[in-house]
């Protein structure tokens, strides 16, 4: 039986993210699981998320969330770190906002992260600048499109304003926040966001296990 050729890259420079990926999981992934997730994310933030700017390395970065979060679920789910997912339609106001709040909170003590249903192809300027005032850093940021993987290895999956479009998982704890939507909001009320917001994540922090 003749071997199925390897699929073709949508863009060349993908391969030498697949080889940096490839010796940093090497006796985890195979290169083709790599290589297949990598082009997926590539397609899926140029597809749905319309991302053009550093597309490549943003692909990359996508992969290696995804590929952290598979090897979470192949090896000990709800061993390690706490992990938190927030999800939002656009994933680039609320969730965002929420995950940098919570990540900059528990300093390394979770794994954190944030997708959209239907990703915004970048980041809301106005909610970069509030969560700057308030000392946190969303430089690195960008709107990703929500996966399996991603769902699958969170211990907390937090909605907010994607309706039902988040699959669910049995075993999750599912919280839905009735965050405001900063699109297009005054600073001001986006500063008020940021505050309701940060008051949510206080409660999590509190409901949740001492250790």
């Amino acid at each position: 039986m003749t071997a199925s050729p390897p699929p073709v890259l949508p863009d060349e420079r993908l391969a030498t993210g697949i080889a940096r990926l490839a010796v940093r999981y090497r006796g985890h992934f195979s290169p083709e699981t790599i290589q297949r997730l990598i082009i997926d994310s590539y397609e899926r933030l140029a597809e749905h998320a319309r991302i053009r700017t550093h597309l490549v390395v943003l692909a990359e970065h996508l992969a290696t969330e995804r590929l952290d979060a598979l090897a979470h679920v192949q090896g000990s789910p709800g061993s390690g770190l706490p992990r938190v997912l927030f999800v939002c339609s656009h994933n680039a106001g609320r969730s965002q906002m929420a995950a940098a709040l919570l990540a900059h909170r528990v300093n390394g003590n979770m794994v954190v992260s944030s997708a959209g249903t239907h990703p915004a192809a970048a980041v809301e300027p106005v909610v970069a600048q509030v969560l700057t005032e308030a000392g946190v850093d969303l430089t690195d940021a960008f709107p990703k499109p929500l996966t399996d993987e991603v769902v699958q290895a969170a211990d907390i999956v937090i909605t907010m304003g994607c309706g039902d479009a988040c699959p669910i998982v049995p075993g999750r704890r599912y919280l839905d926040w009735p965050v405001t939507d900063p699109e297009g909001a005054p600073i001001a009320v986006v500063r008020s966001i940021r505050d309701g917001t940060d008051a949510h994540i206080t409660q999590l922090l509190d409901s949740l296990p001492s250790t």
